[in-house]
């Protein structure tokens, strides 16, 4: 007599079946999840690294032009294709350290997504935003109440400029002040070359903000080197309105 063996077997335990369900659900949920960030950052990674990203104006250095809480597009694909930085081009860049009281920006894992993506939780480097006046080769000398000489011709600044510049900058040794900590700096210390004219090295530029006098930019801290600039503002996109100011005899009453 030979004993049979069932083909298959049922479960008869309903809550095992429940359990393997709504594991199963999670997993897939999680890895779903992950698969969206994952995606997400990869296309912010790559357009912010390769086509452009978005940038507020936190002070008062770039004014006329740009003010207060502008927000504004900077563009990064010229630069990737090589285009050369010409005199009257605004710039966002990573400022030297010297400015920054000799912190250079970081390359922890942190830092770089923080620079690569934007994104608020990450920490962000800071960044400033000027316009290009000096390239390699000019030579640079400011006089006050008169403007910014290029190679001893006086540049028309008019339409961009709040005021003159009340400031003398005629020799390397002037190239000095109070930067972001308020810590005096002064980038040429040598006294062999503190009475040399001020003349762009190759790779360097001289950056200034159109508020001449209210600007930490080249005049304090000296050249940039063109290896810190992020890209070129291309677009401004949202200006916040303020409304008019009237005397108090012209307002309204309640």
């Amino acid at each position: 007599m030979t004993s049979s063996v069932p083909e298959k077997t049922e479960n008869t335990n309903p809550e095992s079946d429940a359990d393997t369900g709504s594991k199963g659900f999670i997993k897939g949920f999680m890895r779903e999840a992950i698969e969206l960030v994952l995606v997400t950052l990869l296309l912010l990674i790559g357009i912010r690294w390769g086509i452009a990203e978005a940038r507020y104006i936190p002070s008062s250095s770039m004014e006329p032009t740009l003010q207060i809480n502008d927000r504004l597009i900077v563009e990064k694909i010229s630069g990737h294709l090589g285009k050369k930085i010409e005199r009257g081009d605004i710039l966002v860049f990573y400022p030297p350290p010297i400015e920054m009281g000799g912190e250079d920006i970081k390359n922890d894992p942190l830092h770089l997504l923080g620079r690569l993506t934007g994104l608020p939780f990450f920490p962000n480097d800071t960044a400033f935003i000027k316009r290009v006046i000096g390239v390699p080769g000019d030579r640079i000398r400011i006089q006050a109440n008169q403007g910014v000489y290029i190679n001893n011709q006086l540049l028309d600044e008019s339409a961009y400029i709040k005021e003159l510049p009340a400031y003398n900058l005629n020799t390397m040794g002037d190239i000095k002040g109070r930067n972001t900590r308020n810590e005096f700096i002064q980038p040429c210390t040598d006294p062999k070359e503190q009475s040399a004219p001020i003349i762009v090295p190759s790779g360097k530029l001289f950056m200034m903000g159109d508020n001449r006098n209210n600007s930490e930019d080249g005049h304090v801290w000296g050249f940039l080197d063109e290896k810190r600039v992020i890209g070129r503002a291309y677009l401004l996109i949202w200006r916040r309105l303020e409304p008019p100011h009237y005397p108090p005899s012209l307002q309204t009453q309640d």
